[in-house]
């Protein structure tokens, strides 16, 4: 009976113990809060990055577009073809104004690269991409593959395509995401810039996703 009640404190004073490892535990290994999104973001970013898997696509001027290209940079990424007679021509123009108003931005500018990626591979050869993209900017980059290969890429964004039926002289148009995308250094798609395109709210916002993101 003594011993019992001797041994008591003790006990009491372990259980203790175990209660503070216990609840510091559950403090340290609990992962960090999350930061909201602003509001004026929320219509760019998603809820939770995307992590971008293996994939490789031929590059306009030689060469071969893959996650390493990615590394390291911010991407702003478009899907589109060569031969698309409005959206294409405008949204690369805006991603040109976009990068011009970098300029203001040395360091910003010099780490961020523009991707025109072809769903098109029939008529859109990389030397003929080559040429296109450069009309735009010599700093951009332009790319595209075979259909499973360009499939394999999409499909990790989330970006649709659809081919339409050739008329009678040959010619037809593909239907195409519009959204410019934007990739992180770590390889991670962290959200898109839906139509429509304005370049100074988009220079703007991107400014503010890259303070968000540090």
């Amino acid at each position: 009976m003594n011993a019992e009640v001797k041994s008591s404190p003790l006990k009491a004073l372990i259980s203790v113990g175990i209660i503070i490892v216990l609840f510091a535990s559950v403090f340290l290994l609990k992962p960090p809060a999350q930061k909201t999104v602003p509001a004026e973001l929320q219509a760019v970013l998603w809820p939770e990055p995307r992590q971008l898997t293996a994939f490789e696509l031929l590059k306009a001027g030689g060469g071969t577009l893959d996650l390493t290209q990615l590394a390291d940079n911010w991407t702003l990424l478009f899907f589109g073809y060569t031969s698309c007679p409005d959206v294409c021509p405008m949204t690369l123009s805006v991603m040109k104004a976009v990068y011009d108003n970098l300029a203001k931005h040395p360091q910003v500018q010099a780490n961020t690269q523009i991707i025109f990626v072809s769903v098109d591979p029939d008529r859109d050869s990389p030397e003929h991409i080559a040429k296109y993209v450069a009309y735009f900017d010599e700093n951009f980059i332009g790319a595209t593959g075979s259909v499973e290969a360009i499939d394999k890429f999409t499909r990790q964004l989330s970006a649709g395509y659809v081919k339409e039926e050739p008329t009678e002289d040959g010619a037809y148009q593909v239907n195409h995401t519009g959204s410019i995308y934007l990739i992180g250094p770590q390889q991670r798609v962290h959200g898109a810039f839906s139509t429509p395109h304005k370049p100074k709210a988009m220079t703007e916002q991107y400014l503010e996703i890259l303070k968000f993101q540090k």
